[in-house]
């Protein structure tokens, strides 16, 4: 039933991005896809003419970090690039904008610095040759789409801003959820004798203080009462009326609001661990999550496994760790402050580079990172991304797969 649930739910999420992909390809330059229409000259690049003029504008990237290399013409015949002045700002989205100048450089004109990624931007293009001037522009996107906020909502895509983030190795652990010893209660008679009267059936809610039953001595034939010295449920009820009470409870009483978790720690983990480190303490299915305290380490090791046990009480006001539940842990042994850091879980794929999809209004376009240190929570950012930028922290695969659909290329 759970497999099939999330079947549906996947299958549910997955039918948003063909109406997000309707949205966006018509954000994406007509250049950019792929068997686009425009013309190309002989090095493959994008033919720009201004009468007899023209130039080839081609980005360069083998063995080389991405460069323009622009090669002139007139009347369809090379120019030297000793006789054209050229220059190229390209702007981002965001509001960066990137100028280049140009030098010769064998048969072409060479860019004076590089073409960084993403190469998506709107060109303007400034050339000088024999006395006249001759500009252009035009659009070149790749990674880019644009979707309407209420379907953005509507698909679940939630956005956070980049920034410092405290970035934490953690030890994994397992265990169990268990009743602190203050938490269970073996209620005995005090004196041998019958009992004459128990008020609380198993499960009842218990009071601290509250009769629970009554005997009557078996020396000194006198009843007295017994109060529950804690508060809590009962748990199993060992006698009933008329019976000799003896050594054995007759009641057992468990406060569930009182639990801790028993983490198994292995010899290769055990020398990192201490007490009073923090843990994130989270249930299998993943709708309970905690942050908590290493409050005990024991002394002593189990003889089959050589595991030791830590002890981390757990909050439980609301009863949401039951007694007996498994439990994973991720207990923290070290931390680093990062100046720049993204939710793990927002990057994506995105050609051969690794990337987050930043918002600028209602348009979505990739940002090429490098990483740095990384944990299931948040990874490191040294580059690609400025800070403060917002970004696509969940759902981001719905926008990778609206891009994909748009049949947006890496093409120049």
């Amino acid at each position: 039933m759970i497999r099939h649930s999330l079947t549906r739910r996947i299958a549910a999420i997955l039918l948003l991005v063909s109406p997000l992909a309707a949205c966006g390809a018509g954000n994406v330059s007509e250049s950019e896809h792929e068997g686009a229409e425009y013309e190309r000259g002989p090095h493959n690049g994008r033919m720009l003419r201004d009468g007899d003029f023209a130039v080839e504008i081609t980005i360069f990237e083998t063995g080389v970090e991405p460069q323009f290399r622009v090669f002139a013409y007139s009347g369809d015949r090379p120019l030297a690039p000793t006789e054209v002045q050229l220059s190229m700002t390209l702007a981002r989205l965001g509001g960066e904008n990137d100028t280049f100048a140009f030098t010769p450089e064998a048969d072409y004109l060479k860019g004076d610095g590089v073409v960084e990624e993403p190469h998506s931007f709107d060109v303007a293009v400034r050339a000088v040759h024999g006395g006249q001037t001759h500009e252009w522009s035009y659009q070149s996107y790749e990674g880019r789409t644009t979707i309407a906020p209420a379907q953005a909502e509507a698909a679940g895509v939630r956005v956070e801003t980049a920034g410092p983030a405290t970035i934490e190795e953690t030890i994994a652990l397992s265990g169990r959820v268990e009743l602190q010893p203050q938490g269970r209660a073996d209620i005995r008679a005090w004196y041998p004798g019958r009992i004459v009267a128990m008020t609380k059936a198993i499960g009842e809610r218990v009071q601290r203080g509250e009769t629970i039953a009554r005997v009557t001595s078996s020396e000194s034939l006198q009843t007295y009462s017994i109060p529950s010295p804690i508060s809590g449920v009962v748990m199993a009820r060992n006698a009933n009326v008329g019976d000799v009470s003896g050594e054995a409870p007759i009641y057992v009483i468990a406060d569930a609001r009182q639990v801790h978790a028993e983490f198994y720690v292995y010899p290769r983990d055990a020398e990192r661990l201490r007490a009073g480190q923090p843990i994130n303490v989270r249930s299998l299915n993943g709708d309970h999550n905690v942050r908590a305290t290493i409050e005990a380490i024991l002394p002593t090791a189990d003889m089959m496994t050589q595991t030791i046990v830590a002890h981390v009480d757990l909050p439980n006001e609301d009863g949401a760790w039951r007694p007996g539940q498994a439990v994973e842990g991720a207990a923290v042994v070290a931390a680093i402050e990062a100046p720049l850091a993204v939710r793990t879980r927002a990057l994506q794929r995105f050609r051969d580079f690794t990337v987050v999809f930043a918002r600028y209004n209602d348009t979505y376009e990739v940002r090429m990172l490098e990483l740095g240190r990384q944990t299931p929570e948040w990874t490191e950012i040294l580059g690609g991304l400025d800070p403060g930028t917002p970004y696509v922290a969940e759902n981001a695969f719905l926008i990778r797969a609206d891009i994909e659909k748009s049949g947006a290329s890496h093409d120049h």
